[in-house]
C-alpha cells in the first residue's frame, strides 16, 4: 500500500527527565496485570531464559570487539569499518583500535551484518547506486581485531541495500529496497559462502515492493521482510513527498518465495519487522516510523492490529515518535525500540505480546536521534547509533543525529547507560566528521 506523507525532518528540543525515571516500572509488572507465565504466553511457546544463544553463537556470549559502518561527512573520502575495543574489563574500552576503508566514498555507509560463523563481515552502501558504484562490501574478520577488505560486488537488478541476515551454511541474505534505478521494486539478495551474489527474489516481486526489515526463523522455515518507502521518491528529482509503505511479507525460506502480504492497516512507514523467537504462534513486531504506532502482526492468519501507542511515553517532549529499528531479546520476553525524534529507548515486556508493558526508558537527549541497535549475544549489552540519514542538498530526508554511539547494559526488568563507552563521531578522524550507523560485534 502507498502512503504519500510529508516526512517530519527535525526532533524538538524539551526536558522533562521526571518522566523517564517514572517510566521505568516495578520489576514484577507487566501490562494488564499478566505475570510471566500468563495463559498466553504459555500457549505461544514462549521460552523464559534469559540470555539464550543467537543466531550468532559461534561468536560466544561476550564480545570484545565492535564494528561501527561509517560513512565520510563530507562524501569524499572513502567509507569505512571502525573497530573498536568492546571490552569492558579493559582500560582501552570504547576505544577506536583501528580504521578499515572500502576503496569508495560516498556510499552512503547503512548497514552491517555478521556470518553465521562469525568470519565475515558484510557492509551495505544504502545509496551507492547514485555513484555507479558497488553496494556490497566483504571483510575477513578471522582475526577480529584486524579486519582485513575482501571484495565488494553488487546485484544486476536491485540497489539501494539495507539489512542483512546469516545464512546457515554461510553468506548472507539482504534487503535491497530499490530496483537498479534506485526505484521500486526491491528484492532480497542472496549471497553465498563464497561471497558471490547467487539470486534476487521474487522472481516476480509484488506491486510496491520496496523490503527494508528482515526476519528468519530457520526452526520454522519461515523469513518476513517488511516494505518501507520508495527509496527514489526521497531524492529532489523526483516530486512530491516521500511515498511510503506499509506491508509485511510472509515467505516460504526454503523456497524463497512469498506465501502471504499482509497490509498494516494504518502504518506509515514499516521500517523494520521482528519474528518472536520461540513463539508457537509465528508472530512478529513491527512498527510505523511516521504512525508512531507498535502493531503485532500474526504470520499465519495475515492480519496486524496497533497493540500499543508509543506517543504514551513521549508525549513530553516530541509528538515525531519516529520509532527505528526493533530488537527482540533471544528468549522472546523483551523488545527495545529507539525513538528518533525524542531520543529515547524503550524496554517492553513482550512475555505477552497482545500487551506490551513498558518496562524502562532510557532517555540520549532531544536531537540525539538513535536509530541502529544491536543486542550482544548475551542479551546483556545494547550499542545504539544516533546517526539515519541525510540527504544533504540531493534528498528530502534530513535525519540526521549527534552521531555518537552508546552502549546500554541489559538486565530483565531495566537499562541504563554505560557512561564508561563514549564514542563520538564528529571528532579523531583524520578526514573530518563522520556519519556512524551499522554495528556488529565478535
Amino acid at each position: 500500500m502507498n502512503t504519500p506523507v510529508k516526512l517530519q525532518v527535525g526532533v524538538r528540543a524539551a526536558v522533562a527527565a521526571w518522566l523517564v525515571a517514572g517510566a521505568c516500572l516495578s520489576g514484577n509488572a507487566t501490562a494488564q496485570g499478566h505475570p510471566h507465565g500468563s495463559a498466553d504466553q504459555q500457549a505461544s511457546g514462549l521460552s523464559l531464559s534469559w540470555g539464550q544463544s543467537s543466531a550468532h553463537a559461534a561468536c560466544g556470549h561476550n564480545p570484545k570487539t565492535l564494528y561501527v559502518w561509517a560513512g565520510d561527512d563530507d562524501r569524499t573520502s572513502p567509507d569505512f569499518v571502525a573497530v573498536v575495543n568492546f571490552d569492558s574489563s579493559s582500560w582501552e574500552y570504547g576505544k577506536i583500535t583501528r580504521i578499515v576503508p572500502v576503496p569508495t566514498a560516498n556510499n552512503e555507509a547503512h548497514h552491517l551484518g555478521l556470518s553465521a560463523d562469525c568470519n565475515t563481515l558484510g557492509a551495505g552502501g544504502l545509496l551507492s547506486v547514485l555513484q555507479g558504484q558497488d553496494d556490497l562490501f566483504f571483510f575477513d574478520v578471522r582475526d577480529a581485531r584486524n579486519p582485513t577488505f575482501i571484495k565488494s560486488t553488487s546485484a544486476p537488478l536491485s540497489a539501494i541495500t539495507d539489512d542483512f541476515t546469516p545464512l546457515p551454511g554461510g553468506g548472507f541474505l539482504i534487503t535491497n529496497m530499490g530496483s537498479k534505478t534506485g526505484g521500486t521494486p526491491g528484492r532480497v539478495v542472496e549471497v553465498d559462502g563464497n561471497l558471490n551474489v547467487v539470486g534476487e527474489w521474487p522472481t516476480n516481486p509484488p506491486e510496491g515492493f520496496n523490503p527494508h526489515g528482515i526476519s528468519v526463523r530457520h526452526d520454522l522455515n519461515l523469513m518476513v521482510t517488511s516494505d518501507f518507502v520508495d527509496p527514489a521518491s526521497t531524492l529532489n528529482v523526483t516530486p512530491g513527498e516521500p511515498l511510503f509503505r506499509n506491508t509485511i511479507h510472509v515467505w516460504d525460506l526454503a523456497a524463497r518465495s512469498i506465501v502471504r502480504t499482509i497490509p498494516v492497516e494504518g502504518a506509515i512507514g514499516t521500517m523494520d519487522v521482528k519474528l518472536i523467537p520461540g513463539d508457537a504462534q509465528r508472530r512478529a513486531f513491527t512498527a510505523g516510523m511516521l504512525d508512531g504506532k507498535l502493531y503485532l502482526v500474526d504470520t499465519q492468519n495475515g492480519s496486524a492490529r496497533p497493540v500499543y501507542d508509543l506517543a504514551r511515553i513521549s508525549w513530553w517532549r516530541s509528538r515525531n515518535l519516529s520509532p527505528q529499528f526493533l530488537q527482540i531479546t533471544s528468549d522472546g520476553t523483551r523488545l527495545i525500540l529507539p525513538l528518533g525524534g525524542p531520543g529515547l529507548i524503550v524496554m517492553f515486556d513482550i512475555s505477552n505480546p497482545n500487551y506490551p508493558a513498558p518496562l524502562s526508558v532510557v532517555d540520549l537527549g532531544a536531537n540525539s536521534g538513535p536509530h541502529m541497535m544491536h543486542l550482544t549475544h548475551d542479551d546483556q549489552r545494547l550499542v545504539v547509533t544516533n546517526y539515519f540519514l541525510n540527504q544533504d542538498g540531493f534528498g528530502k530526508v534530513k535525519l540526521d543525529g549527534d552521531r555518537k554511539v552508546h552502549v546500554l547494559n541489559i538486565w530483565r526488568f531495566g537499562m541504563w547507560r554505560d557512561f564508561r563507552f563514549n564514542l563520538d563521531f564528529n571528532y579523531g578522524f583524520p578526514t573530518g566528521r563522520a556519519r556512524p550507523h551499522g554495528v556488529a560485534m565478535k
